[in-house]
């Protein structure tokens, strides 16, 4: 048995994506490499999950190597849960998921399916980090973010992370100047529909809108890419705003 690190890899750009297969490289330095990932491109399916279809799993060899591969047929989300519950024989000491084409920090994190992968493998108590560039390029460079993607993973490797908790991590388009571990910037999408009409007569709509952070903070993922750094971003599945507990004490009740 392989004493090296299990290394799950999953994206939501695809699994032939040059995001994921620079990833792979990468990877296979650490630990052993297993690939499960969408057979087409899942962006911004967010942490959906497959009720009301069938889900199907075929074994790949896109590139040569070590590696193994499977496509599926499912978002992100299925793709960690199908590699934990049934293509692997034991759980992974580390999921990554990415390496996105487009930037995922702030509130980016909310839509994306390569981090809702990273947490759904939180959720299964595998420590886990989203990769992602921005730049939507399908031809960016991502060979000069090895070192980084490397430093990170064997950090995790070496010390985990708590328990439900994933890394989002976002880089600069270079050069790159180092990291910031930081927190998420109150931002958001500024959202208009571009009304058109079809050559039938029907009417469609394109999403638009404009990217807008409303933080000044200097301490914030946006900030650091904004200034040339890598945003690291510690993210974790629990939604509850405690400070709110208090303020809406007043609607708890007892019918005894």
């Amino acid at each position: 048995m392989s004493k090296k690190p299990l290394i799950l890899i999953t994206n939501d750009d695809g699994i032939t994506a040059p995001g994921i297969r620079a990833l792979i490289g990468f990877m296979k330095e650490l630990g052993d490499v297993v690939v499960v990932a969408p057979d087409s491109p899942q962006s911004g399916m967010g942490h959906a999950i497959t009720v009301d279809n069938t889900l199907y799993v075929r074994r790949e060899e896109i590139d040569e190597g070590s590696q193994v591969e499977y496509s599926t047929s499912g978002t992100p989300a299925d793709c960690v849960k199908l590699a934990k519950h049934e293509i692997l024989d034991r759980t992974p000491d580390l999921c990554v998921s990415g390496i996105n084409h487009g930037s995922n920090a702030s509130i980016n994190v909310l839509y994306s399916g390569t981090m809702s992968a990273a947490i759904e493998a939180s959720i299964e108590e595998i420590p886990a980090i989203g990769f992602s560039l921005c730049d939507f390029s399908w031809k960016a460079d991502f060979s000069v973010l090895g070192s980084y993607i490397k430093t990170i993973a064997k950090s995790v490797l070496k010390n985990g992370l708590p328990t439900g908790t994933a890394l989002n991590v976002n880089f600069p388009i270079s050069p790159i100047k180092g990291m910031k571990v930081c927190r998420q910037a109150k931002a958001n999408w500024i959202e208009k529909f571009d009304k058109r009409k079809s050559p039938m007569g029907r009417d469609y709509y394109w999403l638009t809108g404009e990217f807008v952070n409303f933080d000044e903070g200097q301490d914030t993922d946006q900030w650091a890419l904004d200034h040339g750094f890598v945003s690291i971003v510690p993210i974790h599945f629990d939604m509850t705003h405690y400070k709110a507990l208090e303020q809406l004490n007043h609607l708890n009740s007892n019918n005894e």
